[in-house]
Protein backbone atom coordinates (compact mmCIF):
# COMPACT_ATOMS: atom_id res chain seq x y z
CA UNK A 1 0.00 0.00 0.00
CA UNK A 2 2.89 2.34 0.73
CA UNK A 3 4.11 2.09 -2.87
CA UNK A 4 0.69 3.08 -4.25
CA UNK A 5 0.53 5.94 -1.77
CA UNK A 6 3.92 7.22 -2.92
CA UNK A 7 2.90 7.01 -6.60
CA UNK A 8 -0.35 8.90 -6.00
CA UNK A 9 1.41 11.56 -3.96
CA UNK A 10 4.14 11.91 -6.61
CA UNK A 11 1.45 12.29 -9.30
CA UNK A 12 -0.27 14.93 -7.16
CA UNK A 13 3.00 16.83 -6.80
CA UNK A 14 3.63 16.59 -10.54
CA UNK A 15 0.17 18.01 -11.28
CA UNK A 16 0.93 20.76 -8.78
CA UNK A 17 3.88 21.70 -10.99
CA UNK A 18 1.64 21.51 -14.06
CA UNK A 19 -0.82 23.86 -12.31
CA UNK A 20 1.97 26.32 -11.54
CA UNK A 21 3.15 26.16 -15.16
CA UNK A 22 -0.38 26.80 -16.41
CA UNK A 23 -0.65 29.87 -14.22
CA UNK A 24 2.74 31.13 -15.40
CA UNK A 25 1.76 30.63 -19.05
CA UNK A 26 -1.55 32.39 -18.41
CA UNK A 27 0.37 35.39 -17.03
CA UNK A 28 2.61 35.44 -20.09
CA UNK A 29 -0.39 35.25 -22.41
CA UNK A 30 -2.03 38.16 -20.58
CA UNK A 31 1.15 40.21 -21.08
CA UNK A 32 1.27 39.25 -24.74
CA UNK A 33 -2.40 40.17 -25.14
CA UNK A 34 -1.88 43.59 -23.56
CA UNK A 35 1.14 44.19 -25.79
CA UNK A 36 -0.75 43.11 -28.92
CA UNK A 37 -3.83 45.14 -28.13
CA UNK A 38 -2.37 48.40 -26.80
CA UNK A 39 1.09 48.63 -28.35
CA UNK A 40 0.67 47.01 -31.75
CA UNK A 41 -3.09 47.74 -31.83
CA UNK A 42 -3.86 44.26 -33.15
CA UNK A 43 -6.90 42.23 -32.23
CA UNK A 44 -6.65 39.34 -29.82
CA UNK A 45 -8.62 36.26 -30.74
CA UNK A 46 -7.64 33.43 -28.45
CA UNK A 47 -5.86 34.99 -25.48
CA UNK A 48 -8.78 35.71 -23.14
CA UNK A 49 -10.34 32.31 -23.67
CA UNK A 50 -6.99 30.55 -23.22
CA UNK A 51 -6.35 32.37 -19.95
CA UNK A 52 -9.77 31.42 -18.57
CA UNK A 53 -9.29 27.75 -19.47
CA UNK A 54 -5.72 27.71 -18.15
CA UNK A 55 -6.73 29.14 -14.77
CA UNK A 56 -9.62 26.69 -14.40
CA UNK A 57 -7.37 23.81 -15.47
CA UNK A 58 -4.72 24.90 -12.95
CA UNK A 59 -7.34 24.91 -10.22
CA UNK A 60 -8.58 21.42 -11.09
CA UNK A 61 -5.23 19.70 -11.63
CA UNK A 62 -3.65 21.53 -8.68
CA UNK A 63 -6.30 20.39 -6.18
CA UNK A 64 -4.64 17.01 -5.39
CA UNK A 65 -1.35 18.75 -4.59
CA UNK A 66 -3.12 21.23 -2.33
CA UNK A 67 -4.62 18.27 -0.45
CA UNK A 68 -1.16 16.74 0.08
CA UNK A 69 0.04 19.89 1.84
CA UNK A 70 -3.19 20.37 3.83
CA UNK A 71 -4.06 23.57 2.00
CA UNK A 72 -7.76 22.98 1.43
CA UNK A 73 -10.07 25.26 3.35
CA UNK A 74 -11.33 23.80 6.60
CA UNK A 75 -13.35 25.27 9.42
CA UNK A 76 -12.01 24.09 12.75
CA UNK A 77 -14.45 25.90 14.99
CA UNK A 78 -15.84 22.62 16.35
CA UNK A 79 -12.86 20.31 15.84
CA UNK A 80 -10.54 22.60 17.81
CA UNK A 81 -12.60 21.83 20.91
CA UNK A 82 -12.83 18.07 20.38
CA UNK A 83 -10.68 15.46 22.06
CA UNK A 84 -8.07 13.91 19.75
CA UNK A 85 -10.04 10.71 19.12
CA UNK A 86 -13.23 12.61 18.25
CA UNK A 87 -11.24 15.05 16.10
CA UNK A 88 -9.77 12.08 14.25
CA UNK A 89 -13.24 10.61 13.66
CA UNK A 90 -14.56 14.00 12.50
CA UNK A 91 -11.67 14.30 10.03
CA UNK A 92 -12.34 10.79 8.71
CA UNK A 93 -16.02 11.60 8.22
CA UNK A 94 -15.19 14.88 6.45
CA UNK A 95 -12.72 13.01 4.23
CA UNK A 96 -15.31 10.38 3.32
CA UNK A 97 -17.89 13.02 2.45
CA UNK A 98 -15.33 14.90 0.35
CA UNK A 99 -14.26 11.69 -1.36
CA UNK A 100 -17.89 10.87 -2.20
CA UNK A 101 -18.46 14.31 -3.70
CA UNK A 102 -15.24 14.12 -5.71
CA UNK A 103 -16.09 10.63 -6.99
CA UNK A 104 -19.44 11.85 -8.33
CA UNK A 105 -17.77 14.90 -9.86
CA UNK A 106 -15.03 12.78 -11.47
CA UNK A 107 -17.60 10.37 -12.93
CA UNK A 108 -19.84 13.10 -14.33
CA UNK A 109 -16.77 15.01 -15.59
CA UNK A 110 -15.61 11.87 -17.38
CA UNK A 111 -19.04 11.47 -19.00
CA UNK A 112 -19.01 15.08 -20.21
CA UNK A 113 -15.41 14.79 -21.44
CA UNK A 114 -16.14 11.56 -23.31
CA UNK A 115 -19.27 12.99 -24.95
CA UNK A 116 -17.34 16.06 -26.13
CA UNK A 117 -14.53 13.86 -27.47
CA UNK A 118 -16.85 11.38 -29.19
CA UNK A 119 -18.99 14.09 -30.81
CA UNK A 120 -16.00 16.33 -31.66
CA UNK A 121 -17.51 19.37 -29.96
CA UNK A 122 -15.69 22.69 -30.06
CA UNK A 123 -16.16 25.80 -27.95
CA UNK A 124 -18.47 28.50 -29.26
CA UNK A 125 -15.84 31.11 -29.97
CA UNK A 126 -13.81 32.40 -32.88
CA UNK A 127 -10.84 30.38 -31.65
CA UNK A 128 -12.99 27.19 -31.29
CA UNK A 129 -10.59 24.74 -29.60
CA UNK A 130 -11.87 21.16 -29.17
CA UNK A 131 -14.04 21.05 -26.07
CA UNK A 132 -12.56 17.76 -24.85
CA UNK A 133 -9.18 19.47 -24.41
CA UNK A 134 -10.83 22.11 -22.24
CA UNK A 135 -12.76 19.50 -20.24
CA UNK A 136 -9.90 17.02 -19.66
CA UNK A 137 -8.60 18.70 -16.47
CA UNK A 138 -11.96 18.05 -14.74
CA UNK A 139 -11.96 14.22 -14.73
CA UNK A 140 -8.15 14.05 -14.56
CA UNK A 141 -7.70 16.40 -11.62
CA UNK A 142 -10.72 15.25 -9.66
CA UNK A 143 -9.94 11.53 -10.19
CA UNK A 144 -6.45 12.10 -8.79
CA UNK A 145 -8.02 14.12 -5.98
CA UNK A 146 -10.13 11.03 -5.16
CA UNK A 147 -7.01 8.87 -5.06
CA UNK A 148 -5.24 11.43 -2.88
CA UNK A 149 -8.23 11.45 -0.50
CA UNK A 150 -7.92 7.65 -0.26
CA UNK A 151 -4.22 8.01 0.55
CA UNK A 152 -5.04 10.61 3.20
CA UNK A 153 -7.89 8.53 4.65
CA UNK A 154 -5.91 5.30 4.82
CA UNK A 155 -2.96 7.20 6.27
CA UNK A 156 -5.27 8.66 8.94
CA UNK A 157 -6.90 5.30 9.62
CA UNK A 158 -3.53 3.63 10.16
CA UNK A 159 -2.28 6.21 12.65
CA UNK A 160 -3.68 6.79 16.08
CA UNK A 161 -4.71 10.38 16.68
CA UNK A 162 -1.92 12.30 18.35
CA UNK A 163 -2.34 14.74 21.15
CA UNK A 164 -1.88 18.26 19.84
CA UNK A 165 -0.22 20.81 22.04
CA UNK A 166 -2.48 23.90 21.72
CA UNK A 167 0.54 26.23 21.91
CA UNK A 168 1.98 24.66 18.73
CA UNK A 169 -1.29 24.10 16.83
CA UNK A 170 -1.27 27.57 15.24
CA UNK A 171 2.27 27.15 13.92
CA UNK A 172 1.29 24.47 11.34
Amino acid sequence: MRGVSQIVTAASRFLGLVAAALLAVACLVICQSVFMRYVIEASTVWQTEFVKYAIVAATLVGAPYVLTIGGHVSVDLISAHLKPKMRHLQQLLAGLISLSFCAVLAWSGWQYFYEAWRNQWVTESVWAPPLWVVLLPLPLGVALLCLQYLVELFGDANHAPAEIDPSHAEQE
